[in-house]
């Protein structure tokens, strides 16, 4: 099998297309749009059987053993999985929080351990400890 494992934008878990140049998002793969010119990122043999029918790399389990979210949605900030495991498991093994985020416990389950600084100040508690409208 050909291996189309890419880094795609933001060094982000990529699918190489036939033309051996264009590289998406894992989670452009399956998604009934084709990405690739030749429609192969929607191919039955690949979106068939999701997760299964999908190459390893592409796909990352969530601590609950029915959930799966695509690679490139792992340490986005985002609550991907429902339960925060792909951006604070150890399995996620994400880094600390980025300049463009507050570090703390989010109320709301959209974010987990960051949240956007543009959402601090904004009269909203997302931190349990409503540090980001106090001193973020």
């Amino acid at each position: 099998p050909v291996n189309r494992f890419c880094a795609a934008s933001h060094n982000q878990t990529g699918f190489l297309c036939d033309d051996r140049a264009t590289c998406i998002l894992a989670s452009q793969v399956c998604d009934r749009v084709s990405n690739c010119r030749g429609g192969e990122d929607e191919q039955e043999k690949l979106c068939g059987d999701l997760p299964h029918s999908l190459p390893g790399y592409l796909v990352f389990s969530c601590s609950n053993p029915s959930s799966w979210v695509y690679a490139d949605q792992r340490c986005n900030g985002m609550n991907d999985c429902g339960d925060c495991s792909d951006e604070m498991g150890t399995l996620a093994a994400c880094p600390p929080c980025g300049s463009e985020w507050w570090s703390c416990s989010p109320v709301f389950y959209e974010y987990c351990s960051c949240i956007p600084r543009w959402l601090c100040r904004d009269g909203v508690q997302h931190c349990l400890s409503w540090s980001d409208e106090y001193i973020c």
